[in-house]
This record gives structure tokens, C-alpha cells and sequence, in this order.
């Protein structure tokens, strides 16, 4: 009977051992898992800022010099965002902010745009969209570079009348058999360009726009 109790009692300390173990290494696992994560959220999100603001053009740490962004009409956003802001020492070089292009083809299409401090844009990118694959899709620099023809453009460089497809008058190339989602994203880069222009020093400021 003893010795039915002792094989028990060793049994269940190699239970409870093993089982303090592997308790020990899923945290372990987890933690290093959770630390990576993080670091790879903070290069994907780095990497498309600097898809749009060109990372030799700043010293500050972009990621935490943000601004938080109420919904904006003129942006057509619904909730808050987040600016972030390019300083070279306390220069003020540019900002990328999200706007969205309500109206493409198949729903909603979410920019995040990059304006220079002189008004000039440093880059423009599509960061999520429904548009039909070989067709509106080529807004994606993955697919197409369209989307590049938007830098070094501003407010003057074209004139705003020519902030539209060629189908409109404009000076921007619509896609074969789709111009909706072209002038979609035109549009919302001009009215990217008009809020900027409208909020510069607020948006440069240290406190929170209201």
C-alpha cells in the first residue's frame, strides 16, 4: 500500500513539474512572440511612412511625434486618425495623413498621403481598397505606378482646375475601362492638399488640433 502511495506521490510530482514546465515555457514563448509582434507592427508601419516621406528628409522619431486627428469632412474620415509628423532638428519637414476617397468604384478607398511643409506632395499610397483586380486596381504601386505621378505635385503644379482625369479636363491618365477610381483618388489628394494648406501650422503644432 506504501508503496502504491509513493509511485502515486512520484507521479504527481512529475505531473506538477511538468506542468510548471510548460506553463514556464508558453510565457516565455508568448513574450518573446508578443515582443516581435510589436517590433513588426512598428517596421510596417514605418516602412509605409516612409513610403511617403522620404526617410533621409528627417531626424526626428517619427512614429511618436503624432497627432491625433479628429474625423475631418474634408478628409471624409469618420474617426480619429493619426498624423505623423517629419521634423530635421525643429524644421518642420512634412506630415502623412490618411484621407479617404469615398466614392471609388467598389466602395471606399483609404490613402495615406504625404505633404511637405513648402505644400508640395512627398508621396502618395493606397493602404486598403475593393477596386476590381486589373482594372481600379492599379492605384496600388504593387500593380501599376499611377500612383506616383502624385509627387512633387501641389495646389499650383497643376493649376486646381487641372486636379482631374484627362476625361474631365485634368491632367491625370484615367484606366482603361475604369475612371472612376482614378478620379476618386484624385480628388481626395487635392482635398488632402487643400485641408494641409488650410492647417499647416496646426498640424506642425505640439498640441492636439480640436
Amino acid at each position: 500500500m506504501n508503496i502504491f502511495k509513493d509511485h502515486m506521490l512520484r507521479v504527481g510530482l512529475l505531473l506538477a513539474a511538468f506542468a510548471i514546465g510548460a506553463t514556464s515555457i508558453v510565457v516565455v514563448t508568448e513574450e518573446q512572440t508578443h515582443d516581435k509582434i510589436i517590433d513588426n507592427e512598428r517596421q510596417t508601419l514605418l516602412n509605409a511612412i516612409n513610403a511617403v516621406i522620404a526617410q533621409d528628409s528627417y531626424n526626428n522619431e517619427i512614429i511618436t511625434d503624432t497627432l491625433l486627428l479628429p474625423a475631418q469632412s474634408e478628409l471624409a474620415t469618420k474617426e480619429a486618425t493619426t498624423v505623423y509628423r517629419a521634423r530635421n532638428g525643429n524644421t518642420p519637414v512634412a506630415v502623412a495623413l490618411t484621407a479617404i476617397a469615398p466614392n471609388g468604384y467598389n466602395g471606399k478607398i483609404k490613402l495615406l498621403v504625404g505633404i511637405g511643409y513648402d505644400g508640395s506632395l512627398t508621396g502618395v499610397r493606397v493602404i486598403n481598397h475593393k477596386e476590381t483586380p486589373g482594372l481600379g486596381d492599379k492605384i496600388d504601386a504593387k500593380k501599376a505606378d499611377w500612383i506616383f505621378t502624385f509627387n512633387g505635385l501641389s495646389l499650383t503644379q497643376p493649376q486646381q482646375s487641372r486636379w482631374k482625369v484627362k476625361k474631365d479636363g485634368g491632367q491625370f491618365d484615367q484606366f482603361t475601362g475604369a475612371t472612376i477610381t482614378p478620379r476618386a483618388v484624385v480628388s481626395a489628394v487635392k482635398k488632402s492638399l487643400l485641408y494641409f494648406d488650410s492647417h499647416r501650422d496646426e498640424l506642425f503644432a505640439l498640441t492636439e488640433t480640436k
